[in-house]
């Protein structure tokens, strides 16, 4: 069966395009620093970011948990929005790696409360874990794809700076961020410290994420990224999807809203269905039901379509360049039928 496949925006395969900029791809041995392609995506990536200084690495997972590592120090305490990436997902690395306390903050749709952040910065107290970075994720993943607003970013900047604390940008989606609302990446990466984005999610290369921020910073996270076997040799090869990516898949990410947004409408319809439809801002769709969500999901892959749940009544859908609009109508019916 060829499943409608709506687990995630990192199921996407290469392009054949794709693929023979990766198989063409000069090489040489990263570690070194001389594989030129490597070379040229974190200087394209520099650029778009305006950062001094940009690193390749695996995942975002890597790039987040590099950054915390390189702002922190053991015993310190980071703030992040409680359902954040970094603390759902990241199977705790702040403090495996880090050895850093996470101070989880719930945030409207992902966005973290500058005043209820100003709360829980530690005062400086023999008792107290201090408070060195506050962590932000755009989009956000679980809230639905939501987009955290410059307004909001700008009053954290102000805070942290005010503070002498250091913020960092787990930007996953930010290109989905800044295709809908027109906002540059460097604007957004011009408010934080550090920015991390992922090429393998709606950008469709198959791996790798970057990490930019200041100099000094990516020399700690490079000997970090060592420590912790991130070091690859001819790296060019995956390096190149995530090249091509950036040069050609960046503006085709409206198609995917607009598929999330009209399967968030048909959606709504359904009676089993609990959907907010103001938080369907980009790719992803999370709705609740009022039947079993595993049931629904079983039920749906037994018709060719693929989603997850999270939980007994939750679940979620994320569109991508795999994604026809006649995917599209199929999972609608799909979802249909089981009413």
């Amino acid at each position: 069966m060829n499943y409608i496949d709506l687990r995630s925006d990192t199921v996407t395969r290469p392009s054949k395009a794709m693929r023979e900029a990766m198989a063409n791809a000069e090489v040489g041995d990263d570690v070194w620093g001389d594989d030129p392609t490597v070379n040229e995506l974190q200087e394209l990536c520099k650029e778009l970011t305006g950062k001094p200084a940009a690193l390749y690495v695996t995942s975002g997972c890597m790039g987040n948990q590099l950054a915390v590592k390189s702002h922190t120090n053991p015993s310190e305490e980071i703030i992040a929005e409680w359902d954040s990436h970094i603390v759902k997902y990241e199977i705790a690395g702040p403090s495996f790696i880090s050895g850093v306390q996470v101070m989880p903050l719930k945030g409207i749709r992902g966005v973290l409360n500058d005043g209820e952040v100003r709360e829980h910065i530690r005062p400086d107290w023999y008792h107290y874990p201090k408070t060195s970075l506050v962590c932000i994720e755009n989009t956000h993943n679980r809230a639905g794809g939501t987009i955290y607003p410059l307004d909001e970013i700008k009053k954290l900047r102000k805070l942290t700076s005010e503070n002498k604390l250091k913020l960092h940008l787990d930007g996953a989606r930010l290109f989905n961020a800044s295709v809908e609302t027109g906002i540059s990446i460097r604007d957004y990466s011009s408010l934080v410290d550090s920015v991390t984005f992922c090429f393998s999610k709606g950008l469709g290369a198959p791996v790798g994420s970057i990490l930019c921020g200041e100099k000094d910073f990516i020399v700690r996270a490079h000997k970090y990224r060592k420590i912790l076997g991130g070091g690859m040799r001819q790296a060019g090869i995956i390096a190149a999807g995530a090249l091509y990516a950036l040069k050609n898949n960046v503006n085709r990410l409206k198609e995917d809203h607009r598929k999330a947004k009209q399967f968030a409408q048909e959606l709504s319809k359904i009676s089993f269905v609990d959907i907010d439809l103001c938080s369907v801002q980009t790719n992803i769709v999370v709705f609740k039901t009022a039947i079993d969500a595993s049931g629904i999901r079983t039920e749906l892959s037994s018709k060719g379509v693929l989603l997850t749940n999270e939980g007994i009544g939750r679940m979620r859908a994320v569109f991508h360049m795999d994604i026809s609009d006649d995917d599209l109508s199929k999972a609608i019916e799909a979802f249909k039928s089981i009413e």
